[in-house]
This record gives structure tokens, sequence and C-alpha cells, in this order.
């Protein structure tokens, strides 16, 4: 049987008051990829941010490698999250993001300049490597995320509508990428071309129709 990279047991979720993830249980095998979809609204962005260990459950618990998340923290730097939102940081340059997530990683500063200019190079974003980030397109924000996330190397790779802000030619561009790395990955996407290069889907629907 493969090896789990990353599992969820029994995982509920909250904001405020309303129910966003109900009783969720899942399993994410080492180099699977999985599609992650459902409506607007049924939690996709809430389990992806909980999977990576950024938004506490309300209960169940999540397993990188099989250890619990909670007992070991340290775990989450195997899992790399491509924010929907992107998460750059403003004021600094395209190659600055990716650079300064690797240093927080360990990396020399000779390997993360070295990654971050490989990395950007194969996202065709290497021309905007000096450009401040506020100066780039919506499309080429979403490319440098997922540099970032793919330099760092992780055992799991999670991403959130990597493709939403692409013309067809960078979308193929950025799944070939994400689905090329070696990391197990779960790409949450409303489009099933997408859907369709994946191993396997996983449908939400909002915790009311549960």
């Amino acid at each position: 049987m493969p090896d789990s990279a990353l599992s969820c047991h029994a995982l509920s979720c909250h904001a405020g008051e309303r129910e966003i993830i109900r009783e969720f249980s899942f399993n994410l095998t080492a180099g699977e990829r999985v599609a992650l979809m459902g409506p607007s609204g049924s939690g996709k962005t809430t389990l992806l941010t909980t999977l990576a260990g950024l938004l506490p459950p309300s209960s169940g618990r999540v397993l990188v490698g099989g250890v619990p998340l909670v007992e070991r923290p340290d775990l989450r730097a195997r899992v790399a999250l491509v924010f929907q939102s992107y998460g750059l940081l403003t004021l600094l340059t395209a190659a600055e993001n990716v650079e300064v997530a690797l240093r927080a990683a360990g990396r020399t500063a000779k390997d993360a300049m070295a990654a971050t200019a490989d990395m950007l190079e194969r996202l065709r974003v290497a021309k905007f490597a000096d450009h401040l980030v506020e100066e780039l397109s919506g499309g080429q924000q979403q490319r440098v995320a997922v540099a970032r996330a793919l330099a760092l190397r992780p055992a799991v790779l999670l991403a959130d509508e990597p493709t939403a802000e692409q013309d067809a030619d960078h979308r193929e561009l950025v799944l070939d990428a994400l689905l090329g790395s070696e990391a197990a990955l779960i790409i949450a996407t409303h489009d099933p071309e997408v859907a369709e290069r994946c191993d396997r889907v996983v449908e939400l629907r909002t915790a009311a129709l549960r």
C-alpha cells in the first residue's frame, strides 16, 4: 500500500458559528495527483488552508507522513500552499518573494538564488524577476506564487485555483510544472480539463448539504 503523504480524519472547520467542513476524512498517497472540486462556498480554500497547518480545525486531525501535525508542527515545512490570492509580499520583487521563502526554509543564499532563477525561468516570469509584485499582472503574480511553492521542493503541494488567472498557453505551463513535480499534489479547481489530468477527483459540497 502506498505511503500516506497527507491525510485528515473526521476534520471539521468553522468560521464563527458557520460550519464550513464537516467530518471530512481523506488520504493523499505519495506521488498522487488529486483534483479538489465543488461549488463556491463548499470549503475548498478552508480545507487546503487547514491541511497546510495554517488554520486549526474545530475537530479532527491532520497528519503529514502519518504523524499528527498537532504533535509535530515542524512538519508544516513539508507542505507548500499556492494561495488563491497568491500570498506574495508587497514591496518585494518577484525574485525576492521566492528567495525569502527559501531562506526561511534554511536554504543557503547561493542555493536560494539559483533555485529562484531556475523556477522563474520555468514559469516564464524570469524577465520580471526584479519587478515589484505590485507591478505584475494577476497571471504573472500567480506564476510567481507557483514558482515559490515549487522551489521549496515540498513533499506535499496544495494549489488553490492555480490556473484561474492564466490564458490557455500559460495554464498548460503551470499545470505541466505542478504535475511534473515530485510532490503529492492537491489542486482545487473548477476546470474539468484540469481535473482530467489528475489521478482522481474529490468533490466537496457545502456543509449544509451533507
